[in-house]
């Protein structure tokens, strides 16, 4: 298993969650952005640049992203890409995207969008507070557990 992440809006305090679990846990991490980003020296954290565009990380991550990997985004039409591709998908939140819970977690984020480009204002997810780092690294740790070896 293999842990890629979205990581133009990946909060940094999971980020730093995912860079000690490469070293600890001796798996590979790496992050794919359109913009450079900071990562620790380590041989288990990589960086994969990509250029300005809609969904360009997102495709590199797929096109590179084995059955059996990780992916951490909040992306849901990229969650979906990667459970079709049979990865395991994770927000930032510590929430499991499964193909259960993925076409309605799809047709929500449709009809947000619909409202939105209609005019109206349906605000923003909360920020990320320590209850929700917690639930991520709790998740997190339960998946590594599970699958990798």
């Amino acid at each position: 298993m293999k842990i890629w992440v979205d990581a133009d809006a990946c909060p940094v305090a999971i980020k730093e969650i995912l860079f000690r679990c490469a070293d600890r846990r001796n798996i590979s991490v790496t992050l794919v952005a359109n913009q450079v980003l900071r990562i620790p020296k380590s041989t288990n954290i990589n960086f994969i640049k990509v250029s300005a565009g809609f969904d360009v990380a997102d495709n590199e991550i797929v096109k590179q992203m084995e059955s059996g990997d990780l992916v951490i985004t909040a992306d849901i039409p990229l969650a979906a890409e990667v459970i079709e591709k049979g990865g395991v998908a994770l927000n930032p939140r510590g929430e499991l995207y499964t193909s259960e819970n993925i076409k309605s977690r799809l047709a929500m984020r449709d009809f947000m969008d619909t409202l939105r480009s209609g005019g109206v204002d349906t605000g923003g997810p909360a920020a990320l507070n320590k209850k929700d780092i917690q639930t991520f690294a709790n998740h997190l740790d339960r998946l590594l557990t599970k699958y990798h070896k």
